[in-house]
């Protein structure tokens, strides 16, 4: 019987949605010959990771056996699943395989990066396959709410797995490839290992709505609008700003897109041949000199992005041009779990300027890019894998997903970052535990997850800074009172006199009781005068800020 295996390792996306990377591998059990699917980021804010620019998953594993690392395969050009490629492929080093319109995408995360371009390798769809050490990588073409996305076609010594992707059964999807059952039966007949599929809306019992479905319902909604119309949608979806932008001309209007992801998005669609009917647009420079009820801007920042055209846009003037009472403002998108701060403080910036405000409360103006459940089952069927494992999803998403599975009769498993599964028998199997995390983009520099920067961010926000200033002569005695600097903090507290006083007050007494061995030990003075800083600080302000002491000898 042979030793070898093949190994299913999610390093994140899995119990989380977002900064997708998943790791397989074929061959003896700490040899395999191993291939990454996707590598992606995940957004931060301001209550648990303020400052921080992206987050991406601890790729510490993988760069620890690079050397087994054969290629890296990306699915489609959503950011959760393309937006660290350029970060992290010096540490990897293997090619990068994906379609054309995803490899545009990944060139631009490299040159960004200052990582070269060739790294980034551009295939075709299936029946093309990619060798891979054991494998060999197909891309199969499946509907998403980006162009050219594709599932994965794995096949190793040990059988065929198909790896989704994300995606839904669109077969009227406007821009890119159908959804192609016919082609999904035939790649599955000679039969299928393991599914690895996308759980984002397992809870979601209707249908999927097709993405055409939606065209008719925004054309109206412009064509009644009495005066300038902006729409957001995700940059990414390619087909809805298409469809945004017909019904813009349709009704008359000149189309102005606004925030650099929507124009490289529609440039990198028509540079692949992805879009080859795009209407006429004006650039921002001109869009002020039109008519405001002949003019419809497509804007970026559908999750309230503070950055984002549209968040200016709801602050006041962006690119010279406001919003003003009357106009009409569509949010043809989703709200991420996670971003309705965002969102609603964008509405209501628009309220206050009298814009009229259109969401998809309705359910008329957007659709979404992934399964629902309905379509996970039809998509079950056709494959008719020997087990499914779940994956894209919180641990709610992919816990529902694995017993819809066993319903339907087949093996299924949880496995979150870190679990390493076994595929090679009849059932998955958990055989190795993997420590994973985050690792944070701060500013230019990467940290990790358990570094503490971030945490002691946190702590400042919530509670202030002060800083300890002392010095010491050549003697150890303090020379002069201490002082201090605070930050975050109000000026006086409940004994209504200024808080600096009363700080350096209790400081200077507890100068004043130190005994010598205190004094001339610089941790054991450190530590005394941060407590009693913070302690004076809670008695006066109910707060125990974060506190700094800088200690000063003369020699």
């Amino acid at each position: 019987m042979s030793s070898d295996r093949l190994i299913y390792l999610p390093l994140g996306g899995a119990g989380e949605i977002g900064m997708n990377a998943y790791v397989y591998g074929y061959g003896k059990q700490g040899q395999e010959r191993l291939i990454l699917v996707d590598l992606g980021v995940t957004f931060s804010d301001m209550e648990t990771t303020p400052g921080v620019d992206l987050i991406f998953p601890d790729m510490t594993w993988l760069m620890e056996n690079k050397e087994r690392l054969e290629a890296i395969f990306i699915t489609h050009g959503h950011e959760d699943h393309i937006g660290a490629i350029g970060q992290f492929w010096e540490k990897l080093g293997a090619p990068v395989y994906a379609r054309a319109f995803t490899a545009n995408l990944a060139r631009h995360k490299m040159r960004d990066n200052g990582q070269p371009e060739e790294a980034i390798r551009t295939v075709s769809a299936w029946p093309e396959v990619t060798e891979a050490g054991p494998f060999k990588v197909g891309f199969l073409p499946m509907s998403h709410s980006i162009p050219e996305s594709a599932a994965l076609v794995i096949d190793s010594p040990d059988g065929r797995v198909i790896h989704t992707g994300d995606f839904k059964l669109d077969e009227t999807p406007i821009v890119g490839e159908p959804f192609d059952p016919e082609l999904w039966a035939s790649v599955s007949k000679s039969g299928v290992k393991a599914l690895v599929c996308d759980s984002t809306n397992v809870f979601s019992r209707h249908e999927g709505r097709s993405e055409a479905s939606v065209g008719p319902e925004i054309e109206k909604l412009v064509a009644a609008a009495p005066q300038m119309v902006v729409a957001t949608t995700f940059a990414s979806n390619v087909a809805r700003v298409k469809t945004l932008a017909e019904a813009g001309e349709r009704a008359g209007r000149s189309i102005c897109l606004m925030g650099r992801a929507m124009r490289r998005m529609i440039e990198a669609a028509i540079e692949t041949g992805v879009l080859t009917d795009f209407p006429k647009v004006v650039s921002p420079e001109d869009a002020g000199n039109i008519p405001r009820e002949n003019l419809m801007l497509l804007a970026t920042g559908s999750q309230g992005e503070r950055r984002a055209a549209s968040a200016q846009l709801a602050r006041g003037k962006h690119n010279g041009i406001t919003l003003k009472d009357g106009d009409m403002f569509l949010f043809s998108s989703k709200t991420i779990p996670g971003n309705e701060k965002g969102v609603i403080r964008i509405i209501n910036q628009f309220s206050e300027r009298g814009v009229d405000v259109v969401d998809d409360s309705s359910g008329l103006y957007h659709v979404s890019g992934h399964a629902n459940r309905p379509d996970l089952e039809r998509l079950q069927d056709i494959v008719n894998p020997q087990m499914v494992i779940p994956m894209h999803g919180e641990h709610r998403h992919l816990r529902e997903h694995a017993k819809l599975s066993e319903s339907k009769g087949r093996q299924s498993i949880v496995a979150v970052n870190g679990t390493m599964l076994d595929l090679s028998g009849n059932e998955p199997k958990v055989t190795e535990f993997v420590e994973t995390g985050r690792t944070y983009l701060d500013g230019s520099v990467k940290i990790g997850a358990l570094d503490g920067v971030v945490r002691d961010r946190i702590r400042m926000a919530l509670n202030g800074h002060v800083i300890v200033n002392v010095i010491l002569d050549e003697d150890d005695e303090p020379l002069g009172e201490p002082w201090v600097e605070l930050m975050g903090l109000p000026e006086q507290g409940s004994s209504f006199a200024p808080l600096v006083d009363v700080l350096e007050e209790d400081l200077n007494q507890f100068l004043g009781r130190a005994g010598q061995k205190t004094l001339a030990d610089d941790d054991k003075l450190e530590e005394g005068l941060r407590r009693v800083a913070r302690n004076s600080a809670r008695d006066e302000i109910g707060k125990k800020p974060e506190a700094t002491v800088i200690i000063s000898r003369l020699s």
